[in-house]
């Protein structure tokens, strides 16, 4: 049986350049060659606040060192805040997919309480055709529902050239605005964004259920995968992490099925044997850090073949409060991904705040029989 043996670790970047308190968050991988590598990730002055800003780290040699090389779009920042991902295409070209949120007052949130929403923001894309160094302007996706948007997965291009993107809705700040939330909503454009179509990548039986942290790749036989976090909105506690399986290149989606496995945050890298692996903040439901799942997905099944941590925390939160999601604030680690190397290694990375340090940190290893 396969297993993942780690072969080096420690931290891609510890805060934002000039900002000693930054908080890092959001690490994803773009490979660009044998040996280079780009990191994306987002730095705010403390969690919640609405000031989000993505920056950039470079490894040139396969992940060993890395050097800070800036931000995305900063002529944005005193208007907007942006959150989101790098992915890279199979003709090479590097796509951000994410959202940006309108800023009104320095220093205000992101996050209601009251109604457990997000302030209204816009999905967006945009593309880099020189390894990440300048950027398009972003544009818009039109948002097919009412509702904010959560999108910490990555933008998808299929060997087809399709796109595909998902995001999970949330509330807004509006008490009267119906947010239909028991669902994954998914996105597919077929001609690089002048036209968008939308389905439920994920829908959940119980209409109390509803979704975070989602994530879609393509595997090598041409079906898509798609997973998330699922959550029980009325007291907040982990169902198993759900996900569905399309047959047709995202045109239509299977029955939603159960992982089995009872984590938070997700993410997926595909494997060209076609399998994918399947990484996941752990805080409640064993033992405490980031976890790997090789998997093999069936209509029926998700194929676990091993499911073990690959990095272990020394706390869940900061200060010691509860782990569930609504204490998200207080969260001392999160929102894991990796990436499939040319060498075959695998490299993974996360965010903590942790004895050991607070920054981003990766974690590179190998499959093993």
């Amino acid at each position: 049986m396969s297993k993942f043996v780690p072969i080096a670790e420690g931290f891609i970047s510890i805060r934002e350049p000039g900002t000693p308190t930054a908080l890092p968050c959001g690490p994803r991988f773009a490979v660009l060659g044998e040996q280079e590598i780009l990191c994306s990730f987002m730095a705010q002055s403390a969690a919640g606040i609405n000031d989000l800003k993505v920056l950039f780290a470079r490894s040139r040699d396969g992940g060993r060192t890395w050097r800070d090389e800036g931000y995305l779009w900063p002529e944005l920042h005193p208007r907007y805040a942006l959150f989101g991902s790098i992915s890279r295409a199979p003709g090479g070209d590097i796509l951000f997919f994410g959202a940006r949120t309108p800023i009104d007052k320095p220093g205000e949130s992101f996050w209601n309480d009251a109604t457990q929403g997000l302030k209204q923001n816009e999905l967006i894309w945009g593309l880099s055709r020189d390894g990440g160094r300048t950027w398009s302007d972003p544009t818009p996706i039109p948002m097919p529902i009412p509702g904010s948007a959560e999108a910490p997965g990555a933008l998808c291009v299929g060997r087809d050239g399709v796109w595909h993107a998902c995001y999970a809705p949330y509330n807004t700040f509006d008490p009267a605005l119906a947010v239909d939330r028991n669902q994954v909503v998914y996105l597919r454009s077929e001609d690089r964004s002048r036209t968008w179509r939308h389905a439920s990548m994920l829908r959940f039986a119980e209409t109390y259920a509803t979704s975070a942290e989602a994530w879609v790749v393509e595997l090598a036989d041409g079906r898509l995968l798609g997973t998330c976090w699922n959550l029980n909105q009325k007291d907040g506690a982990d169902f198993p992490n759900a996900y569905g399986l399309s047959p047709d290149g995202g045109r239509t989606w299977l029955p939603t099925r159960s992982t089995g496995i009872r984590g938070q945050s997700t993410s997926l890298t595909a494997l060209p044997d076609g399998r994918a692996l399947f990484t996941y903040n752990q805080r409640k439901h064993g033992e405490i850090g980031v976890w790997m799942a090789l998997v093999r997905p069936t209509a029926q099944d998700f194929g676990i073949e091993f499911n073990e941590p690959i990095w272990r925390a020394a706390t869940a939160t900061v200060g010691g409060t509860s782990t569930k999601h609504s204490n998200w604030v207080d969260f001392a680690f999160g929102e894991p991904s990796t990436a499939l190397l040319p060498s075959g290694d695998i490299l993974a990375a996360l965010w903590c705040v942790q004895p050991e340090g607070r920054g981003i940190r990766y974690v590179r290893g190998r499959l093993e029989s």
